[in-house]
């Protein structure tokens, strides 16, 4: 039996005409197709076709703007050097930043926990100091619906 070894990239996806701390929609297979097609034209049907079998986008995230994708071990370099590229999802103008690669999704996850963390603490900073612990519980469950009726009432 012959084990595949995966990476796993976390990226922030940074829209051109939202203000940061609004919501963007969107969805994993809009992620998937626009990298699916940006692939296509830099790397051609080869580097298409060595992606495909293990390319997913796992999980992303309205509010903070992160997604995580899924993604061979070789092949995954095709995505890196295309990920800076993919200037458009779904029509809109969007910037992608590459934030980790990892072996697994746990760590993974572990370095987005750190990062939002880091981000919480930015955040803390322009805010009122009775609503830090509830806004703190908020992100790091990251349920998008409680955060964003609580970014409203504190702003």
């Amino acid at each position: 039996m012959v084990r595949f070894k995966n990476r796993y990239i976390a990226l922030r996806i940074d829209p051109n005409k939202l203000p940061s701390n609004s919501v963007y929609k969107i969805s994993s297979s809009a992620l998937y197709h626009s990298i699916l097609n940006k692939v296509q034209q830099l790397h051609g049907d080869f580097g298409t076709a060595s992606i495909k079998v293990g390319f997913s986008a796992k999980y992303c995230n309205e509010l903070t703007r992160m997604a995580i994708i899924r993604v061979r071990h070789g092949p995954h370099k095709f995505i890196t050097s295309t990920l800076p590229l993919v200037k458009e999802i779904d029509q809109e103008k969007v910037v992608i930043h590459t934030l980790y690669v990892g072996a697994t999704l746990l760590h993974c996850n572990k370095f987005l926990q750190k990062y939002q963390r880091r981000k919480l603490e930015e955040l803390w900073l322009h805010m009122k100091p009775n609503g830090r612990e509830e806004l703190e519980k908020l992100v790091m469950d990251l349920d998008v619906s409680k955060l964003t009726t609580k970014m409203r009432k504190n702003h």
